[in-house]
């Protein structure tokens, strides 16, 4: 009895150890070609780590600045005239003051997302760090 409950243990043992092997193989993959894709922001990232720029996790947790950032961010996906990128910029604000980061299509977009944060009531100043794809 004890035999086969061994065998049984090591048979199970080696089909989870066969199947994991695929999964990482495929994940390595993946990295390997996103690495490569234009996707691939590292350089960015790497900026971003150093301080010297503002990120999401620089937003001040006061209902205040809270609240400016909700108001810029859904009227910012209200309008369907702006590209996914706009959609997505990084709305970043601390004691009224909102900073805009990002890629966007064309200078018209920057200047419309800027527009949009000016408006909301709160806002002291727009710094708009936003980077245009299209010159």
């Amino acid at each position: 009895m004890p035999t086969r409950l061994l065998l049984v243990i090591f048979t199970l043992t080696g089909s989870l150890i066969m199947m994991t092997g695929p999964v990482r193989a495929e994940q390595n993959t993946a990295f390997h070609l996103a690495a490569n894709s234009e996707l691939e922001n590292a350089e960015r990232n790497v900026r971003d780590k150093n301080n010297a720029t503002l990120t999401p996790e620089d937003q001040k947790e006061t209902k205040k600045d809270i609240k400016i950032t909700a108001k810029i961010r859904q009227a910012v996906v209200r309008d369907k005239s702006l590209s996914v990128d706009a959609q997505n910029a990084k709305i970043i604000t601390r004691n009224g003051v909102v900073t805009l980061r990002g890629p966007v299509a064309s200078e018209a977009e920057s200047k419309k997302l800027q527009e949009i944060a000016k408006k909301m009531r709160g806002v002291v100043q727009v710094d708009n760090q936003l980077e245009n794809k299209a010159p």
